[in-house]
């Protein structure tokens, strides 16, 4: 037995999560946090042996948060999502990493391949590592768009990858999730609540999660972002050795970084042809008969 529980979220999450249940079949204690959905995802949990705990849906971040305080039978937490697959490769790792694991050490990087059209986006993946198990009670998330999770000690490295399809549920799927995305990091820039960047930090700070942040923060600043977004993924990150299906991711990422673009272009210019109401003096005003 391997002492690890299981989280996963879901939401509608019917297609996706029997293929990822199997994937983590060796565990003993799976939990699925459930926002309400309306499809057959509950059922499916609990005919599979998972314990599901439903809560409506209030923040990508509040909402992972209130998994992380679900009753674990472990000490040790692996976080998955739906459309996401655990390989034998990776259980070994974890099954040996897990037993001689220092008190010490609060959680475990990982890399994730983004597969798409029966090929891993090896080179156009933007965030390939990702914190997923996790010591209870030394971890919380924050920020309710590109949630960071925030770890309390040191963090290993394991060797194997873990699988991720994005387009499990169609590009259509794909487009409309990151509409709603582009209009909350829309909401973001506005909000005038963006960190101070630092570019020391974003390129050699030793915390992925701190790099990206900083180096999500000088990003916006850019002019020309969905361009200099599309040349990075295709050049700098050599996306066109990902063949089309690289081409092609590369272009809807550049083509989710415009919807950003216009949306902020479009809520200021909501906000400065907003109608101002006149000042009238109380001179010129009208005397009550």
């Amino acid at each position: 037995m391997i002492e690890i529980s299981v989280l996963i979220l879901t939401r509608n999450e019917q297609q996706d999560l029997p293929g990822c249940l199997r994937s983590v079949a060796w565990c003993d204690d799976v939990h699925v946090l459930d926002s309400l959905s309306t499809d057959r995802t509950v059922f499916i949990a609990e005919a599979a042996g998972a314990r599901v705990t439903q809560r409506a849906f209030d923040g990508y971040a509040s909402q992972r948060n209130a998994g992380l305080k679900l009753p674990f039978r472990h000490e040790w937490v692996l976080i998955v999502d739906a459309d996401e697959r655990i390989p034998a490769d990776l259980t070994a790792e974890l099954r040996q990493w897990v037993a001689n694991a220092q008190p010490e050490l609060s959680a475990a990087r990982m890399r994730r391949r983004d597969i798409w059209w029966g090929r891993w986006l090896k080179y156009s993946q933007i965030s390939p590592y990702f914190v997923r198990l996790v010591r209870r009670g030394r971890v919380h998330y924050e920020r309710e768009i590109n949630e960071v999770l925030v770890v309390d000690g040191p963090i290993a490295d394991l060797t194997q990858a873990f699988d991720h399809y994005p387009f499990s549920k169609g590009i259509d799927h794909w487009l409309n999730k990151h509409n709603a995305y582009s209009r909350m990091e829309a909401d973001l820039i506005l909000s005038g609540s963006i960190i101070r960047p630092s570019l020391k930090t974003a390129l050699f700070n030793r915390d992925f999660n701190e790099r990206r942040v900083h180096q999500k923060a000088l990003f916006y600043r850019l002019p020309a972002r969905p361009l200099i977004k599309l040349f990075y993924m295709l050049l700098w990150r050599r996306g066109l050795l990902d063949g089309v299906a690289g081409l092609r991711y590369a272009l809807l990422q550049a083509i989710y970084e415009y919807m950003i673009v216009l949306k902020v272009k479009e809520r200021e210019q909501q906000a400065d042809s907003a109608p101002i109401d006149p000042i009238v003096p109380t001179s010129s005003r009208p005397h009550s008969p």
